[in-house]
């Protein structure tokens, strides 16, 4: 870690009192990137931890750090993937998980990753560097898939005149020329709170790496090897992933919405919920914002795993 704001895990108190980590415990930190929450957890007085990184960039940047510090195991692998992982490493269940969502800011910060439209480089988004980049798509999907995507993961308003602008500018390559050309199609103007831009890189982003899929295969594999009376702790940026944990959350602890007049609950007892103790969604305080921005739009939510056997999610059902 550099020690620049811009590399501050978030929340970072918060996730370690979340987790309430006890000497001797196993916990899975799902997204290393800099190690702030790996250390943070082995410095509370966790016996090991599993840090998943599926950025070889995060994983090479911490083999330093895992070479001094035994109880820490590097994962170069997707965090929805930790069961099978941890499995390879002989382990079966652990006490605590964490996940924060997202592009890092070390992604970020680097041009030549393509993810940001604040500095130039090859229009990739790639975290693990393998599959379709970003130019790839916009150069080959049709003006409906892309207006789709901005709209689905951007909530782009002015997904269909962007997507089409996209279309007629093609082929497209930096990082610059796609900015350029949502701006000019989106009306940017100056004084602007929000670069135009944001939300169709944010879009792409995910779109390029399945983020919505991984978090909810991510969120599937916690709910299997956390053992009774493990931590949940996942910290989301925006509402559509922020939207997915709390659904996961509600759904697995029993706190299912109640019924109405056009959709009676049932009367069949579900099955038994395998998460409880759900704590209330935390935000940063004043100090954190004002030391680091990227805390800004930041959401924790927390929950502690029961004895109940795991439930069957959509992914896993669908293959049965």
């Amino acid at each position: 870690m550099t020690g620049s704001p811009a590399h501050v895990p978030v929340l970072l108190d918060e996730v370690v009192r979340a987790l309430a980590i006890a000497p001797g415990e196993s916990h899975v930190d799902g997204t290393f990137g800099a190690g702030g929450y790996s250390k943070a957890i082995l410095g509370a007085g966790a016996a090991r931890v599993f840090a998943f990184d599926r950025d070889p960039e995060a994983i090479a940047a911490g083999d330093e750090l895992a070479a001094t510090e035994e109880r820490l195991s590097l994962v170069p692998e997707r965090f929805s993937q930790m069961r099978p992982a941890l499995a390879d490493r002989g382990v079966e269940l652990v006490d605590g998980v964490v996940l924060d969502i997202g592009v890092s800011s070390m992604q970020l910060d680097q041009a030549e990753r393509g993810f940001s439209f604040q500095a130039d480089g090859p229009l990739d988004m790639r975290m693990s560097g393998e599959g379709e980049s970003a130019a790839d798509f916009v150069n080959r999907a049709d003006e409906g898939e892309i207006a789709a995507v901005l709209h689905s993961y951007g909530e782009e308003p002015k997904a269909r005149r962007i997507a089409r602008a996209i279309v007629a500018a093609r082929p497209l390559a930096r990082t610059g020329e796609l900015a350029a050309v949502v701006r000019k199609a989106a009306g940017h103007h100056a004084g602007m709170k929000k670069d135009p831009a944001t939300r169709t890189f944010q879009a792409l982003r995910i779109r390029i790496n399945d983020e919505l899929g991984e978090l909810e295969g991510g969120l599937a594999a916690a709910e299997r090897v956390l053992a009774p009376g493990g931590r949940l702790a996942v910290v989301t940026f925006h509402s559509l992933e922020d939207r997915i944990v709390k659904r996961f959350l509600r759904s697995r602890s029993g706190d299912a919405p109640a019924g109405s007049r056009h959709r009676p609950a049932a009367n069949e007892a579900g099955p038994a919920p395998t998460f409880e103790a759900v704590a209330k969604p935390v935000r940063a305080g004043e100090a954190e914002l004002a030391a680091n921005p990227r805390a800004r739009s930041a959401t924790l939510r927390s929950a502690r795993r029961t004895a109940a056997p795991p439930q069957i999610s959509r992914a896993e059902g669908m293959t049965r």
